[in-house]
């Protein structure tokens, strides 16, 4: 038997199933927007409740042909939004999905003695913490009403209802004797 028999049988075999793969391939790609402008997210593709594939939103996902959820996430925002999407894919053809989340800037700058100082806050959305910000941090959230522990020392004070608002910052100062 010729030695080089088994490497072109393999290659033969690659060569006619590879275009058969490629022509029942779909996908999907996707687009974050924030505040209408242009964002940066992620995707994860569900089937069912099964995870089929994930990765960053402006480069294209091969999928099989069918059904999904996208659930699409904003990076850099303090409570880690998502907007979920359905989808189908078909062979050859590549499906977009896109979201849009509304966000707003939230500072808290913490005061001792009519000085910035160190302090933190704890952001809370429905009684759920959903992160903490250093005095002086802007942190991106979507809008809504908050709740925010401003702490300094041993002393806190607290913020019911902070409204964050599409494309505004929100400055809170919390003074501490």
């Amino acid at each position: 038997m010729w030695p080089g028999w088994r490497r072109l049988a393999v290659l033969g075999v690659l060569l006619l199933t590879v275009p058969v793969l490629a022509a029942d391939t779909g996908g999907v790609t996707c687009e974050i927007r924030e505040n209408g402008q242009a964002g940066s997210g992620t995707i994860v593709v569900l089937q069912g409740e099964t995870e089929v594939g994930r990765g960053s939103c402006g480069k294209a996902l091969a999928l099989p042909p069918g059904d999904f959820t996208a659930v699409l996430s904003l990076d850099g925002a303090l409570d880690g939004p998502e907007q979920r999407q359905s989808f189908s894919t078909q062979a050859n053809k590549t499906a977009k999905v896109s979201a849009d989340f509304a966000t707003g800037l939230l500072e808290v700058r913490i005061r001792s003695q009519g000085r910035d100082t160190a302090g933190m806050a704890v952001i809370r959305k429905a009684g759920q913490q959903i992160g903490t910000l250093g005095s002086g941090v802007a942190a991106h959230l979507s809008v809504g009403s908050y709740q925010i522990v401003a702490r300094y020392r041993t002393q806190q004070k607290a913020y019911e209802d902070v409204q964050i608002k599409q494309g505004e910052r929100t400055l809170l100062e919390a003074s501490f004797e």
